[in-house]
């Protein structure tokens, strides 16, 4: 196995000369300490099979089936299916998946450790970017730390949920409602401490992040938009375009990700399994102020 370490101050380790179908479990340890340390891996020249891919999951730790079963691969739940092609003549999974900012399960009480995307099928230019939160702390302004320090975030995922066919005849409020019942939003530190670096990330998103405690709701507004807006930047920003063989590895605590570079009506077919690393999220969980306020109301998001 061959890694080559991102530059200083970038994000991305690659990592060749390795067959993860061929991986012995007590060397997945190694994979998982890359991760933490570079927040994000990239394994070349990949060829494994559903059911092989599925394996990797379990040797990395606790694979996650995600919570909405139309996204399972029929025969693999674990494998969630972002893809606008047909299998074998059938839909299968949920296409345009992911382009917004976020952090997987991130509106649950436990997120996910991990996630693992295996590109199928690659449109040209189709990739995955992302944003290093660690950094994103380190660099805050000091005007929009002083918001974010000691508080907490609340996060839904209401705004995305995707119609399916059942919703028929139903109107968007008692869509809305029934999602909400499911997925109730969480709430978590707005800065968040990894139970392995150690480091403190900003845990928040443009997607899944509608409120900051304590705030009013004009106060909401205009510190979530110059926090996302602080964020977001462009030079913040880590691309990663797919090429035939990637499989991409991510710690979810560390970094939020979109995705990018596809052209509306281009074949795309990705495999993603989420990992669950069994530690905690995070270990700040006592250093919260005002942890019995109520949530204001919720920013509905622009994107």
């Amino acid at each position: 196995m061959k890694v080559k370490a991102p530059a200083p101050g970038q994000i991305g380790a690659e990592v060749t000369d390795l067959d993860l179908r061929t991986l012995r479990p007590e060397a997945a340890a190694d994979l998982r300490g890359l991760a933490y340390e570079h927040k994000l891996v990239v394994f070349r020249n990949q060829k494994l099979s559903r059911p092989e891919y599925v394996e990797l999951a379990k040797k990395l730790g606790r694979p996650q089936i995600y919570f909405q079963e139309h996204y399972h691969h029929p025969e693999h739940p674990e494998i969630f299916v972002s893809a606008n092609v047909p299998e074998e003549g059938e839909k299968v999974g949920v296409a345009g998946t992911g382009r917004f900012w976020h952090s997987d399960y991130q509106f649950f009480d436990e997120p996910l450790s991990f996630t693992m995307v295996y590109p199928q099928i690659r449109p040209a230019g189709r990739g995955t970017k992302y944003v290093d939160m660690e950094r994103m702390y380190r660099e805050l302004p000091s005007g929009l730390r002083r918001h974010i320090d000691g508080t907490r975030a609340f996060h839904e995922a209401t705004w995305y949920y995707k119609v399916q066919p059942e919703d028929m005849d139903k109107a968007i409020i008692e869509i809305m409602r029934e999602f909400r019942e499911i997925t109730p939003g969480a709430k978590h530190p707005t800065t968040i401490v990894h139970p392995v670096t150690k480091e403190r990330c900003i845990y928040v998103s443009e997607g899944f992040t509608t409120a900051i405690f304590g705030l009013t709701f004009e106060e909401n507004r205009q510190v979530l938009h110059e926090l996302f807006e602080f964020i977001n930047r462009e030079d913040h920003v880590h691309s990663h375009l797919w090429d035939d063989g990637d499989l991409l590895f991510w710690d979810n605590r560390q970094v939020i990700h979109r995705s990018g570079g596809q052209l509306r009506g281009d074949a795309s077919v990705s495999y993603r399994i989420g990992v669950y690393d069994d530690l905690p999220f995070y270990t700040n969980t006592n250093d919260l102020e005002s942890p019995d306020v109520e949530r204001c109301s919720p920013i509905i998001p622009e994107n």
